[in-house]
């Protein structure tokens, strides 16, 4: 006993840069404090509440960000917690991609809550929290550090995949997430196990430094390790083989949250797979680099087929996001400073494409957010022009056309894959995005096409039942047809009794700058493109 009170007494404490991890601290303290808040109020908190504050905190940590990013600007990347996480352009880029989907994603959630009666600020809390998961994977330095954040964003999204205790399929996307999450997880660390056992460090920096000194005769021990944790990494991001979970958590989670597990665990996911991968294990990329390929082709392909045979636009919009996970992976195969720039910049973009059509979705789906047909998108057009246009410009955009960012970010990645001479890899990525472009024409020539195949199709507010809303101020009313009686500036969603329902301010605020950023950027990409340009990593 002695002996261990002696040992403890040598810990030495390594200093805290508060900055370096402030994100990371306003988004968990937000979440604790919301759920503080919730407890000590008198009754139950109204959505409206939750909300609000969640919308405070995220921009509290977009505004952390841009402090950091002048920082990095400043002094230049540097380390902080004894090595433990790193700040950086990349880090700080991740940060703020996460802010912002946090901050879309929380405006769209308040639309679904209000509408399916759900009260309580445990779906704000919980977003809060995986967030703050995805900013510490993209800042991690250690690949214990890395883990931390994989299990805070993943434990946080399980929950919230099963959060509709009223759809049972809510449950079982819930249960299945979390049972081949769980998996996956143990896959990770016992990767994480192997790659110490064989360079006796589980630091980035130490592991790259380690295999730069020294010559391995047997990698036997470390290549294992590393296709653990390829493994790993792959299920978080939904790249195939190990993409099962995606399409029944995405169909079967409310849809609000499926947009933010889109963006979020892609983004958290991505961004330590880029580090660990390109930074620590870079002089081992002629050992890795095949493999990722072969995964690469394979979620391309599979993301962009299966996609065609969907009726159900949840089921699609996941096999879609498997093939954009696809296009992320050219960027780490080529295993370059230009391909992790491409990779960075194709994250950012995509959290905006995907956020924004899974807001539509939430609209288009109705009380009880069950339909998600195809033919409920009949017709849109005449009820909502204006969801109709947003959802066609996000989806073309994911599709890769021109002037849009999605164009720029396939540009980016294939043009990375070339250069690294991955030209067979690149003709592949184009066949898939020529394929993927027929679903999401599909869905756009729906949405213009004829009058809506079942009567009563519409677009639901968010209070619950149409007949029982009541006007929310500031909201945007959209119509296919005004009539003289109307206020020139009222447009509205023609139900089957033709009365306009509201569209909550809250959605139309995050699908307007979804597809504000979708647009403005597609066209002048210069701002876009040199803030992922920064975003770099040390390639070893």
């Amino acid at each position: 006993m002695t002996e261990l009170f002696a040992a403890a007494g040598h810990l030495a404490i390594p200093r805290i840069s508060y900055l370096s991890i402030m994100p990371v601290l306003i988004l968990l303290g937000g979440g604790v404090g919301l759920l503080g808040i919730s407890a000590l109020w008198p009754r139950q908190l109204p959505p409206s509440a939750g909300t609000a504050v969640g919308v405070l905190v995220a921009a509290a940590a977009l505004v952390a960000s841009l402090v950091q990013w002048v920082d990095v600007s400043n002094h230049g990347p540097h380390v902080a917690i004894a090595g433990a996480v790193v700040q950086d352009g990349f880090s700080v880029l991740i940060s703020m991609l996460v802010s912002i989907s946090v901050l879309l994603a929380l405006f769209v959630s308040d639309t679904w809550l209000k509408r399916e009666r759900v009260g309580g600020p445990e779906l704000q809390v919980l977003m809060l929290v995986s967030a703050s998961g995805a900013v510490i994977m993209g800042e991690a330095n250690d690949l214990i550090v890395v883990f931390l954040g994989l299990e805070i964003m993943s434990i946080a999204l399980y929950v919230l995949a099963a959060f509709n205790a009223r759809r049972q399929e809510s449950g079982e996307a819930g249960l299945k997430y979390f049972v081949l999450g769980s998996f996956s997880s143990a896959v990770f660390v016992y990767g994480i196990a192997l790659v110490y056992g064989a360079t006796g460090t589980s630091n980035l920096p130490q592991i790259a430094d380690y295999l730069a000194r020294n010559v391995l005769l047997h990698q036997g021990l470390l290549l294992a390790g590393v296709a653990l944790l390829l493994v790993g990494f792959a299920f978080k991001v939904a790249a195939v083989p190990f993409h099962l979970w995606t399409p029944d958590v995405y169909q079967g989670a409310p849809t609000p949250v499926t947009g933010f597990m889109a963006a979020i665990a892609k983004a958290g996911g991505f961004a330590a797979l880029l580090r660990v991968f390109v930074s620590s294990f870079g002089l081992l990329r002629s050992d890795w680099q095949p493999a990722v390929w072969l995964v690469a082709v394979l979620t391309l392909v599979l993301g962009s087929v299966v996609a065609l045979v969907q009726r159900d636009v949840k089921r699609m919009l996941a096999y879609s996001s498997i093939n954009h996970a696809g296009f992320v992976l050219l960027g780490l195969q080529a295993a370059t400073a230009r391909g992790v720039e491409a990779a960075a910049y194709y994250l950012f973009t995509y959290s905006f494409m995907v956020v924004g059509s899974f807001a539509v979705i939430t609209l288009v789906a109705g009380p009880g957010d069950a339909a998600h047909d195809l033919e409920n998108y009949r017709g849109l057009s005449r009820r909502s022009p204006w969801l109709a246009l947003s959802l066609t410009v996000l989806l073309l955009s994911q599709a890769g056309v021109p002037f849009t960012t999605g164009f720029l970010a396939k540009l980016e990645v294939v043009s990375a894959a070339v250069g690294a001479g991955s030209d067979a890899l690149a003709v592949i990525a184009m066949v898939s995005a020529a394929i993927a472009a027929f679903f999401y024409l599909r869905v756009v020539f729906t949405m213009y096409s004829g009058a809506p195949a079942t009567a009563g199709a519409h677009v639901d507010g968010g209070g619950g039942m149409p007949a029982e809303l009541p006007r929310p101020s500031g909201a945007l009313l959209l119509a296919a047809d005004v009539s003289v009686a109307q206020a020139p500036t009222a447009v509205s969603v023609l139900g089957e009794q033709g009365t306009g329902q509201p569209i909550p301010s809250g959605a139309v605020v995050a699908i307007s700058l979804c597809v504000a950023v979708t647009v403005l950027f597609g066209v002048w990409p210069a701002p876009l493109t040199s803030f992922a340009h920064l975003a770099r990593l040390i390639i070893q």
